[in-house]
């Protein structure tokens, strides 16, 4: 496969085509293209970000990006804490580097996940398969994925649907971060009452 060639055809024009090619199903392809991303991390997420805001509307495109992303992330994150004890995941569990950021996220949970997948050049597959690797809860990380790929989207959603309104409209950029802010917020929040509920749950079974 000539893979030069293959970077070439990844333009904003060829994936609008190739979502209209496949309208008549409707939302399926703007939400499996961001979704294959999560396994492929070399495809242009922010192409296909794109190219759904453009295809299907701001709110709409937006919304079927952000829910094949995060199902994307999430699946993922199950596949590889399902299998991590795979002989090749296992390998890649006792390096070093590894088991540092493992250790990270188990330490601080929510908040810097949020925050790291929030940020569009992040590596989120490299955050998936550590975060699948450490025991950080499922739920725990199910928050997260959901709450900082809505930031991550709606933000390349935005900024690909119009992107000059970010100079001749910075309201609309204010509004994103205070967005931004609040989902981080809630999100901690949510995370604190998840811990006490668990630090309950430990005391209770040792009371037994």
């Amino acid at each position: 496969m000539d893979f030069e060639l293959l970077k070439d055809w990844f333009t904003l024009e060829n994936i609008m085509g190739l979502i209209e090619k496949y309208r008549t199903f409707g939302p399926v392809p703007g939400i499996l293209l961001p979704l294959i991303e999560a396994f492929l991390p070399f495809l242009p997420l922010f192409l296909f970000v794109m190219a759904n805001a453009n295809a299907f509307g701001l709110w709409l495109g937006f919304l079927f990006s952000w829910i094949g992303a995060a199902a994307g992330a999430f699946i993922v994150f199950l596949l590889v804490r399902k299998y991590g004890q795979r002989r090749i995941l296992k390998v890649l569990k006792r390096n070093s580097k590894v088991q540092k950021l493992m250790n990270w996220v188990e330490r601080h949970g929510f908040g810097p996940l949020f925050i790291l997948l929030c940020l569009p050049f992040t590596p989120s597959a490299v955050v998936n398969i550590v975060a699948g690797l450490s025991k950080i809860s499922i739920a725990q990380y199910m928050l997260a994925v959901v709450t900082g790929k809505m930031v991550m989207i709606f933000t390349m959603s935005f900024v690909g649907y119009d992107i000059k309104s970010l100079i001749t409209q910075p309201m609309r950029t204010v509004i994103v971060a205070v967005i931004i802010f609040i989902l981080w917020y809630v999100g901690k929040r949510i995370e604190i009452k998840m811990n006490m509920n668990v630090e309950k749950e430990k005391k209770f079974r040792r009371a037994k």
